[in-house]
Order: structure tokens, then C-alpha cells, then sequence
């Protein structure tokens, strides 16, 4: 039987694996070479650097909330405020299915996350567009009052950072955190509706 071929994929799901078993200080390009039983300098010829690596493997695991909350803001036929209220939910419910479900490679991630701040920086700028666009949809449909739907968007995603951001991840365990979500986020669309 032929060797699979390598693929930047393929790297990326090793190195995920990696990082969920050593952590982002001990695991090397050497470990991912090792799982997938190449050497190094293939690792390499995909991926220029360590920085790189780590960089591309945080853009994946980032992409999967982007293609998620996607469906929502393009897919769905909701109104405005069932939609913004979704979409919002949807966020908090990945980040914690993160923070849960694999707290290590998580935690993993919170440091990458650090490293790659041009990643970061694309990845925030991609969901506060999807807001910007349901925003600007329920603008059209008399749903929503916003003279600029981009900083209401920025706006409403700064006054949900406790529902997304990683660096509140401890409380996303909290019994009251569902009642707290919702309180806010019954808020914002009661200050966003016509």
C-alpha cells in the first residue's frame, strides 16, 4: 500500500494532536514529524518555520467558529434580532465547547493565540464583519436603529467580550453564566431595535 501523501492538512492535524499532548512550550516540529513518520525537513517544505506551523494550526482551529457563525449570518432567514441573538449564542457556545470539552489543547490555543496576533487580529476582524452585515440586515428590514452599522457591530461584540474572549474562560463554568448571557444580550437588542 502507498504512504499517504503529506499534506499541509495533515501536518496541521498532527500538530494539533502535538500540542494537545505536549503543550505549546514542549512540542517541537520534530514530535510532528515523528506522528506522521516523515522527517522534519518535509514538516519544513510545507511550512517555512516553527512560527508558521503554530501560526497556520491557529488560523484552522480559529476558521472552524468563522465557518460555523457563517451559516448563521448568510444562511439563515431569521430576523434581525433572532438572528444577532444566534449568532451571539453560537459564539459563546463554541468558545465554551473549546474551554470544555479539550481544556488542554485549549489552553493550548490561549497561548498560540498570544503568538499569532496577526491571525487574532484577522479572526476578529471576520466576526465583527459577520455582525456588521446582520446588523446592516436588520437596518434594511426596520429592525434595528444603527446609524453605523460596523461600530454598532464592533460595539455590540465589545459588550459580549465576556462571552467570547478566552481570558474568561474560568467563568464560563459559573451555574448564573446562561442567565448572564442572556441578560446582556437581551439588553443590547432591546437598545438596537427601531
Amino acid at each position: 500500500m502507498a504512504a499517504e501523501t503529506l499534506t499541509a492538512e495533515r501536518i496541521l492535524e498532527a500538530t494539533e494532536e502535538v500540542l494537545r499532548r505536549y503543550g505549546p512550550a514542549k512540542a517541537t516540529v520534530v514530535d510532528v514529524a515523528r506522528v506522521l513518520g516523515v522527517s522534519h525537513g518535509s514538516v519544513y517544505r510545507h511550512f517555512r518555520t516553527k512560527a508558521a506551523l503554530r501560526e497556520a494550526v491557529t488560523s484552522r482551529w480559529l476558521r472552524r467558529t468563522e465557518a460555523a457563525l457563517e451559516q448563521i449570518t448568510d444562511a439563515s432567514p431569521e430576523p434581525g434580532p433572532e438572528k444577532l441573538r444566534d449568532w451571539l449564542l453560537a459564539l459563546f457556545d463554541a468558545k465554551r465547547h473549546k474551554a470544555g470539552e479539550d481544556p488542554e489543547l485549549f489552553a493550548t490555543f490561549s497561548v498560540l493565540i498570544g503568538e499569532s496576533s496577526g491571525v487574532v487580529d484577522a479572526h476578529l476582524t471576520e466576526l465583527t464583519s459577520q455582525l456588521t452585515r446582520i446588523v446592516e440586515e436588520g437596518v434594511r428590514a426596520g429592525e434595528f436603529t444603527a446609524a453605523d452599522p460596523a461600530s454598532t457591530a464592533g460595539a455590540v461584540f465589545a459588550a459580549t467580550a465576556r462571552f467570547h474572549d478566552p481570558a474568561y474562560a474560568p467563568e464560563w463554568r459559573k451555574p448564573t453564566i446562561d442567565s448572564e448571557f442572556t441578560a446582556v444580550s437581551d439588553l443590547l437588542l432591546r437598545g438596537l431595535r427601531a
